[in-house]
């Protein structure tokens, strides 16, 4: 018999391939023994193998830990590039190799919608006239601050009947009312610290104006009077994107009596008194959208002229640090300084004899 052994890790192709082999090569092999050897041809076929034995066996020589050797070897399922080609296949086939993979579907681009509250800047600000609430109309400083008025008023009146297309029931004089409510109760959230309410007469532009360097301080203001009726001087409107997302900017001027005063976190008056008056003079924009059906006049933003001389702001109070003193050196007891004092140069020290 011819044994022959194939290690597991072959081929199985190959070990077919050699047991085809073995069958023909070796009857060869035996007639030529038997030839060389003077035996008889016809026992050569008699001695021929009818079988050949092969071990081929593929199992470990350790039968523990079968289970983690099975687990350790991954069935890939490799991707047919000829069938999965997305040209040919339909949506269904499409979604199907989608939710197969654990892919989400493909959803189409859509811009977020992006609202426009309010504008960035005030659309070509009013230019207040030097000197305003200091000269009379009579004299010639005036006159001349009447005539620059009535020379702006074309515009205005072409703003405001755009304002009427859009809002039918609006009357300067009803504004003027309502512009002066909107002041008193935004200046009012103001001192409140009431966020919520403040945005409610403030535009997003205007709020972190008023509510810059608030903190750690507390606000006592009082609308007294007016000294003059509110009065429309500066009106336009401009669109944005499109022609129909209209705004409109109404600048309104207060000549009023307000009482104020500002306190540091310390109780410390920063600014202001509660007992003075001052006489107040404002420009103030008011802007609303046109195009919002609930659109509402609020407070915009404030002109201050160009001439004007800017009042003095308060300084902010902080706690000063504590100075480090140095320990001064201290006398000794007086018994302890007249048993250091040193004895006197002049006087011989005794030894005894």
């Amino acid at each position: 018999m011819i044994f022959l052994s194939f290690h597991s890790s072959y081929n199985p192709q190959a070990i077919k391939f050699s047991k085809m082999l073995l069958r023909y090569v070796n009857p060869v092999i035996i007639y030529g023994k038997f030839l060389q050897n003077n035996l008889p041809v016809l026992v050569a076929a008699n001695n021929y193998p009818n079988f050949i034995q092969v071990a081929h066996i593929n199992k470990h020589w350790d039968p523990r830990w079968k289970k983690e050797r099975r687990e350790k070897v991954i069935k890939i399922k490799l991707p047919k590039f000829d069938d999965d080609d997305d040209s040919k296949m339909n949506k269904e086939q499409v979604r199907s190799r989608m939710k197969e993979h654990g892919f989400l579907p493909q959803k189409p681009w859509q811009e977020k919608p992006a609202y426009i509250s309010c504008t960035s800047s005030v659309y070509e600000p009013y230019v207040v006239p030097e000197g305003d609430g200091k000269y009379s109309s009579i004299t010639k400083e005036g006159a001349k601050q009447k005539f620059t008025f009535l020379e702006k008023k074309g515009r205005s009146l072409m703003a405001i009947r755009q304002i009427k297309s859009f809002d039918d029931s609006f009357k300067t004089s009803f504004f003027l009312e309502e512009a002066l409510d909107i002041y008193k109760k935004a200046h009012e959230a103001l001192i409140t610290k009431d966020e919520g309410k403040i945005i409610q007469y403030v535009t997003e532009m205007a709020y972190p104006k008023m509510t810059h360097n608030m903190m750690d301080k507390t606000m006592h203001w009082k609308f007294l009077e007016s000294l003059e009726p509110a009065r429309l001087v500066h009106a336009r409107t401009l669109d944005i994107l499109t022609k129909e997302n209209v705004f409109a900017q109404l600048t309104v001027r207060f000549h009023t009596q307000q009482i104020l005063a500002i306190y540091d976190r310390f109780g410390r008056i920063i600014q202001g008194s509660e007992i003075l008056r001052k006489d107040v003079l404002e420009y103030i924009v008011f802007e609303k959208h046109l195009a919002n059906e609930y659109g509402v006049w609020r407070i915009h933003d404030k002109i201050i002229p160009s001439w004007l001389t800017l009042a003095e702001v308060g300084r902010g109070t902080y706690v000063l640090p504590k100075k480090k003193r140095d320990p001064k050196p201290i006398k000794p007891h007086p018994v302890e300084a007249t048993l250091s004092e040193e004895t006197p140069k002049n006087t011989a020290s005794v030894q005894p004899t």
